[in-house]
C-alpha cells in the first residue's frame, strides 16, 4: 500500500509546468487545453480547438502530436525520470495492473491534479494503457504479458457464471485465483485482486459486496424490487412486505415506502407469497399459488394422506396457522376424504 505522504511527493503541476515550458505558445496552449491542465480543468474537443484557431480538427491534431513529441526531446523530460519511476512504482504497488478511474482517484481526489497526472502516464515511456471495450475498462500497466493474463482470467471468470450467481467476494477471489495460477506471489492478496476484478465490465459487484454478471438484476440494482431480493436473500427465511422494506432501509439506506415494497413483492416472479402479507424467494422451492395449490401438490406429489401428515407438509410452503389448511381442506369441490381418513384430489 502506498501511504498518503508518498502519495503527494510526487509534484504533477510543477512537473508539468516544466515540461510545458520549452513548447511555442500555441502548442502548449493546445495541450493544456486537450488535457484540462488550465484553470479550467475541462478537456476541449479538437474541433473546439480547431475554431478557435481557425484551423482543422486534423491540424490540431497535428499540433497535440508535434508537442507531445517536442516535449519527450526537451531536457525538462529527462529531469522528470524521477517522477515517471515513482508513478511506476504506485502503479506496480497497486497490482501493476489498474483501472485508470481507479488509479486516478488514489492518487488525487481534485479533478485538476487527475488531469495532470493522466498527462503524465499519456507522456511516459513505461506506461501503456488499454483501451476501453465491451468486456474491460480502460486501465494503465507497465507488464504486457500480466496485463494480458489479467484480461483473459477475467474472461474465462465471467463465462463460467450464470445469470443468477451471487457469489460471496472470498469465493469470487477464490475462482479468480484458479484462472491466475502462473501470477506472482505479490499479486495473491485480496486487495489487488479485487482491483483486477474491477476491471471487468461484465462482473460486478452488489451493494452487499457479492459479485456476478453485471447485467445480472441481482448485482445491478435497479429499484425497490432488486433491492427486496437481496435483503430477503441476505435474511435467508421469508419476511412481511414490511420487514422487507425496513430490511431495505436498514441494509442500503434506501427509504422503501412499504405499499410501494408490497407491489413490487407482488409483480417480481422472484417471490412467492407464503402467509398473509408474507413473501418467500421461489428459488427457495416454495410452491406458487394459495393454499389450496399447495395441498394440491402435495397430495399429487405423495399421494393419499391423513390430515395431519398434509399440515406437516404444507406448513413447511405456507406460513399459515393450521385450521386455514383443514378449512381448505373440507372443500369437497377440491378434496376427498376416503373411509381410512386420507384426503385426495378430487379429479
Amino acid at each position: 500500500m502506498v501511504e498518503t505522504s508518498e502519495k503527494m511527493a510526487l509534484k504533477p503541476k510543477v512537473i508539468v509546468k516544466k515540461l510545458l515550458s520549452s513548447l511555442p505558445e500555441r502548442s502548449r496552449n493546445v495541450l493544456e487545453s486537450r488535457f484540462g491542465l488550465a484553470a479550467n480543468t475541462e478537456k476541449v474537443t479538437l474541433e473546439a480547438i480547431g475554431d478557435r484557431y481557425g484551423i482543422t480538427r486534423e491540424r490540431v491534431r497535428q499540433i497535440e502530436n508535434h508537442a507531445l513529441a517536442g516535449v519527450k526531446k526537451s531536457p525538462a523530460f529527462v529531469e522528470a525520470e524521477a517522477a515517471f519511476s515513482e508513478l511506476e512504482r504506485i502503479i506496480g504497488s497497486l497490482g501493476g495492473v489498474v483501472c485508470e478511474n481507479d488509479l486516478l482517484e488514489f492518487m488525487s481526489k481534485d479533478k485538476s491534479m487527475q488531469n495532470h497526472l493522466y498527462f503524465l502516464l499519456v507522456l511516459g515511456d513505461p506506461f501503456k494503457y488499454r483501451k476501453e471495450d465491451d468486456e474491460l475498462n480502460r486501465c494503465w500497466y507497465v507488464d504486457t504479458e500480466l496485463a494480458d493474463k489479467i484480461g483473459d482470467a477475467l474472461k474465462r471468470l465471467y463465462g463460467g457464471l450464470s445469470d443468477e450467481d451471487i457469489i460471496p467476494e472470498g469465493e469470487m477471489i477464490d475462482r479468480f485465483l484458479k484462472e491466475l495460477e502462473t501470477v506472482n506471489d505479490e499479486h495473491r492478496n485480496s486487495e489487488v485482486l479485487r482491483r483486477w476484478l474491477s476491471i471487468s465490465k461484465t462482473i460486478g459487484k452488489n451493494p452487499l459486496g457479492e459479485w456476478g454478471p453485471a447485467s445480472s438484476p441481482n448485482i445491478k440494482t435497479k429499484g425497490v424490487r432488486d433491492y427486496a431480493y437481496l435483503a430477503v436473500k441476505k435474511h435467508g427465511s421469508p419476511l412481511h412486505f414490511r420487514e422487507v422494506a425496513a430490511m431495505i432501509g436498514k441494509l442500503f439506506n434506501r427509504s422503501a415506502h412499504i405499499a410501494t415494497t408490497h407491489n413490487e413483492l407482488i409483480k417480481d416472479d422472484r417471490f412467492v407469497l407464503v402467509g398473509r402479507g408474507m413473501y418467500a424467494l421461489k428459488e427457495w422451492g416454495y410452491t406458487e399459488g394459495v393454499v389450496r395449490d399447495v395441498i394440491r401438490q402435495v397430495l399429487q406429489e405423495n399421494g393419499p394422506l391423513p390430515k395431519d401428515q398434509i399440515i406437516e407438509k404444507v406448513l413447511k410452503e405456507r406460513h399459515v396457522k393450521p385450521g386455514t389448511i383443514a378449512v381448505n381442506l373440507q372443500n369437497q369441490k377440491y378434496f376427498k376424504r376416503s373411509k381410512d381418513g386420507k384426503f385426495s384430489v378430487v379429479k
